[in-house]
């Protein structure tokens, strides 16, 4: 693996050093199950690695009892196109893509993007994540340009948000994954003018992510919006 990751290394201009050194808190490592992010203090497979065919979630979900999947309109045969313009570890681009909806997933952070990269080498190679992986697309770069440059024929019929926001210190600690995320990103420099973009986009529907009880973005206001226990999706109709 010490080729790989030296390789990784050279692509991201990031510095290579041995997991025992101290360095910088946050690293990514190169491991047989994946590409690691992890801090500096954790033990290995204590970091978070991008896994979609051994989620639950990808399995379980149904248009009924699954809101992004009703947001986007994914129902009754359904298939639309998707920008997921803040792909993360790219789980909400893998439930969309079991359903059979193709997906551009769009990161702004190189590493994450090497991070999706490497789960969609590693899903293409099982079995059962072949027909997954056919439907998930990725491109490293911040996606109000992505969205710019795209021709008429290639606008998506949705663009889905999930923008990261900034610690209140109102809330409970963080989940593990969602600090190192927090760590690695940083909010969103932007997210009223991702919104815009996404508007401008879409050829029938913008998708926002939100906590529950979180505002919606500064803009319009949401056509609709589809409220879990914990997370909200906010429905911008357009078109």
């Amino acid at each position: 693996m010490a080729g790989a990751a030296r390789a990784l290394a050279d692509r991201l201009g990031l510095p290579l050093i041995p997991p025992q050194e101290n360095g910088p808190p946050l690293r990514l490592l190169v491991t047989g199950p994946g590409l690691e992010l992890r801090l500096v203090h954790m033990r290995p497979g204590q970091g978070v690695t991008v896994q979609w065919l051994h989620n639950p979630r990808l399995h379980q979900a149904s248009a009924a009892g699954e809101g992004l999947i009703r947001a986007v309109g994914a129902r009754r045969g359904q298939r639309p196109t998707v920008l997921d313009a803040t792909a993360g570890l790219g789980r909400d681009a893998a439930l969309l893509a079991r359903r059979g909806c193709p997906v551009l997933m769009v990161e702004r952070s190189p590493v994450l993007a090497a991070m999706l990269a490497d789960a969609l080498r590693r899903t293409a190679a099982e079995p059962e994540g072949a027909e997954l992986a056919r439907h998930l697309k990725l491109h490293c770069g911040e996606a109000v340009s992505v969205m710019a440059g795209l021709t008429d024929t290639d606008r998506p019929d949705v663009v889905c948000l999930d923008p990261m926001y900034p610690d209140t210190g109102k809330t409970a600690k963080s989940r593990k994954e969602m600090q190192l995320l927090q760590a690695l990103l940083g909010p969103d420099p932007d997210p009223p003018g991702l919104l815009a973009a996404a508007l401008d986009t879409a050829r029938h529907r913008v998708v926002v992510k939100r906590p529950r009880k979180a505002p919606a973005l500064p803009g319009p206001e949401p056509s609709h919006r589809i409220v879990g226990s914990s997370t909200r999706f906010d429905v911008y109709l357009v078109g």
